[in-house]
């Protein structure tokens, strides 16, 4: 079992930018294959991006494609969103999610993949 914790969250201004950490417990994290959903007020929750265990594959939501970079560092337990050029419709709560796969290079887009889950963390981008 994993569990996962959130930070990084806050308040930017629109074009800013913010970098959200994910940091699991265990000693198999690399085990892991990870991803950031997000959900805003009122709306369903939604994938942000994915990577898979050895870092070597991601994917991305088209609406973040080109502004956030999902990575991972094995060695700290640690998962990163790097979001840049941030807008207000990227307010929302943020959580990660992990899941185990034998797959080395394999990415998962899907909420109900993922076994694991933060507690998430805010992030609130002002106009």
């Amino acid at each position: 079992q994993v569990q996962l914790v959130e930070s990084g969250g806050g308040l930017v201004k629109t074009g800013g930018s913010l970098r959200l950490s994910c940091a699991a417990s265990g000693r198999t994290f690399s085990s892991y294959a990870m991803a950031w959903f997000r959900q805003a007020p009122g709306k369903e929750r939604e994938f942000v991006a994915a990577i898979s265990r050895s870092g070597s594959s991601t994917y991305y939501a088209d609406s973040v494609k080109g502004r956030f970079t999902i990575s991972r560092d094995n060695a700290k337990n640690t998962t990163y969103l790097q979001m840049n050029l941030l807008k207000p419709g990227d307010t929302a709560v943020y959580y990660c999610a992990a899941r185990t796969t034998s797959y080395t290079d394999r990415y998962y887009s899907v909420g109900s993949d993922y076994d694991y889950w933060g507690q998430g963390t805010q992030v609130t981008v002002s106009s």
